[in-house]
């Protein structure tokens, strides 16, 4: 099979050698629509980009670019309010124009007249547009961290406008996105990035200024998939990963196997079989069914962080009582989401269940309605929850607060569900891993600047005010290569987007996973100094996350804080509104008489500890970097640091472990330390 992509100009022979995923490598379909849609610009008449439509914010006090596409050779005029400038569109039909400067105000129409027709766009505001954009914590919604809505009841501001970047991957770069501006409502804010949500909100009320926010993130991608091709050549691993794509894009010595077209079909054809359903035949969905011999589970969680590394079907039960007065009634059970499918039964009856009918199955809410005769008169309720997850990670993942039962609509004495389930497993299938998902090939999320081409190449140049960034995760064992990749990346966009050093700020890793009782080595905090170091080009600021994570999600569900510290940050930074930016920075370590170092520090004011007590994950080594845990004494803004035994000692770690539980370093604004390896201050990595 040859196929031919336009817009590359190279012949493509989809990668067969191990089956791929159609978002992974390229569906033919898609190579196809690709291949008619980069011939059709020349045809096509006039029309705007789609991010230029109703209810968009464009950036104040910097001229304007609007672009769009036309018959080639048109002539095209673009208004807004008394602004107006003219161009003549290419020969592949593509114009752009750059309108005047203007100040924060609106609303306006913005118009396009050309080939004897105008094209409107109503309620346009002038104001300051950030681009909010990562991996999944920045994709993350404010329904996912909140459900029950609380931080979006104040959530009417009209002036300020969202649009979230859902554009799936293609070969090349794309020229359009897809996504819709929308005025902020709480129920708009609700499926939003929460992140971005809560930087946009508090920017407008103290600004006073309309606020467009894009949120423009993918789970689960690398900081290589966001870089330029032309940025990425100029790194030695980059051009590693270049050819390797290269080949999985273009070999011509591999034949076509088989291509699906989603995960969920790759799964039902070649992935793990459910050989049926033992454990009801067995009883174990049953009220009188004895599980006491069962392990023990806290819930919500990913199975994975708890006993079993695997994909299969596991097996969760739980038994509550209900209050009296809710016999006769028919209930709601409230389960969050479950990663993927599952069977629930209540009492022995099934209830309801998600299966293949559903392609975003791992992040569906289950809620369930029990019928009344369900419930007898002796009140007990025996929940039980076939769960089968066919690759990656798999689980009941809640979130915990929305795990609940209740009487149909009304939720205010619910029996909350959240915490020990008992569990077996049904059938283990070990840890798949559906093809392609970890190498390369066309339409991976995860190939070099594939999320580059596809979700931001089309932005450009977009008037933006600046950046706010929460990735890393994907990354978390190259923290070398990040230290390399986070400038490379800033530079790159900043290059791209041609309006100077534009602010950049990012979000420090947060704690995860279990904490460890002794001080050592922790790819989550070489990352964490990986994104410190990026401090070193102009503009770039950070908001420390380290003590509000969550040690059994690596999504922490405090993304209020995240967004707090982020325009905090850029109030102080950006808009000179003259607060303490963020909280200490490591600046120099030296050495005292006495087996001391001392240690100064950035936005220092005030340093002290959060519960008044020492410093806590402070960790101190010899010149043969053997760790222990550190005494320390806060003289103003610096912290001496000491331990008996080590008089000459060589470094400092503060916060230096995937989740340093109880660290409480802070200065008088409550803003946390970040974590921070004196090595990496004195040039020593």
């Amino acid at each position: 099979m040859e196929l031919r992509f336009g817009a590359v100009g190279q012949t493509i022979y989809p990668h067969g050698n191990s089956l791929q995923l159609a978002s992974q490598c390229g569906h033919v379909a898609q190579l196809q629509s690709d291949l008619k849609r980069s011939h059709s610009l020349a045809i096509i008449s006039m029309r705007l980009s789609p991010i230029f439509h109703d209810h968009a914010v464009l950036q104040r006090d910097q001229p304007l670019p609007i672009w769009g596409t036309a018959v080639p050779g048109s002539a095209i005029e673009v208004r807004l309010g008394n602004a107006h400038a003219r161009v003549t569109s290419a020969t592949d039909g593509r114009w752009l124009l750059r309108l005047p400067a203007q100040s924060a105000g609106g609303p306006y129409e913005l118009t396009a007249t050309g080939e004897g027709k105008t094209l409107a766009v109503c309620d346009v505001l002038i104001g300051d547009v950030w681009i909010c954009s990562g991996q999944s914590n920045a994709e993350w919604t404010l329904e996912q961290v909140n459900p029950g809505g609380e931080q979006a009841a104040d959530g009417e501001f009209p002036n300020v406008r969202l649009l979230t970047v859902n554009s799936h991957v293609r070969i090349g770069r794309q020229i359009e996105v897809q996504g819709r501006w929308t005025p902020c409502t709480s129920s708009k804010l609700m499926p939003f990035s929460a992140m971005g949500g809560w930087f946009g909100r508090i920017l407008h009320r103290e600004l006073g200024i309309p606020i467009g926010i894009i949120a423009n993130a993918r789970g689960s991608t690398r900081i290589q998939s966001w870089i330029s091709r032309e940025a990425l050549m100029t790194d030695p691993a980059g051009r590693e990963e270049l050819a390797a794509c290269d080949v999985a894009t273009f070999s011509t010595e591999i034949t076509i196997k088989e291509i699906y077209s989603s995960l969920d079909e790759w799964a039902q054809a070649e992935g793990p079989i459910d050989t049926g359903n033992f454990g009801l035949t067995a009883g174990w969905a049953g009220a009188e069914f004895d599980d006491s011999d069962w392990e023990t589970m806290d819930l919500p969680s990913h199975w994975q962080l708890q006993g079993h590394p695997g994909c299969g079907i596991l097996w969760f039960r739980c038994t509550v009582e209900v209050p009296a007065a809710w016999v006769g009634s028919d209930l709601t059970l409230s389960l969050g989401a479950i990663d993927k499918h599952d069977d629930t039964y209540v009492n022995g009856e099934r209830v309801g269940g998600v299966s293949w009918e559903d392609s975003a199955s791992w992040t569906t809410m289950r809620n369930y309605t029990l019928p009344a005769k369900l419930v007898g008169p002796e009140r007990r309720v025996v929940i039980a929850v076939r769960a089968r997850s066919h690759a990656n990670d798999g689980g009941l993942t809640g979130p915990g607060e929305v795990m609940k039962l209740h009487p149909c609509g009304d939720d205010v004495q619910a029996l909350p569900l959240s915490g020990s389930w008992t569990w077996k497993v049904e059938q283990d299938w070990g840890k798949v891993t559906p093809p392609g998902c970890s190498g390369f090939g066309p339409g991976n999320i995860n190939s070099p600047h594939s999320m580059y081409d596809t979700r931001l190449h089309p932005l450009i140049p977009y008037g933006i005010r600046g950046v706010i960034w929460y990735q890393g995760e994907s990354n978390a064992h190259e923290a070398g290569l990040y230290r390399r990749l986070l400038p490379l990346m800033i530079t790159d966009w900043r290059r791209v987007w041609g309006q100077g050093e534009f602010p950049f700020i990012q979000v420090q890793l947060a704690n995860y996973r279990e904490p460890e009782p002794d001080p050592g080595e922790s790819d989550w905090a070489a990352l964490r100094s990986a994104q410190t170091s990026a401090l070193r080009l102009p503009n770039v600021g950070m908001a420390v996350a380290i003590d509000v994570g969550d040690a059994d999600d690596i999504h922490p569900k405090d993304k209020k804080s995240v967004g707090q510290r982020l325009a905090r940050w850029a109030l102080s930074e950006v808009y000179h509104r003259g607060l303490v930016p963020n909280g200490p920075l490591l600046r120099s370590s030296t050495p005292e008489i006495g087996g001391c170092l001392r240690l100064s520090f950035h936005q220092a004011h005030g340093l002290t500890t959060r519960d008044g007590g020492p410093v806590r994950h402070l960790a101190i080594a010899d010149s043969k970097r053997i760790w222990r845990w550190a005494e320390s004494r806060i003289e103003g803004e610096n912290l001496l640091v000491w331990h008996p035994d080590i008089p000459h000692p060589a470094a400092v770690r503060y916060a230096w472990a995937d989740n340093p539980a109880g660290c409480n370093l802070i200065n008088s604004d409550d803003l946390p330390a970040a974590p921070f390896d004196t090595d990496s201050v004195n040039g020593k990595e």
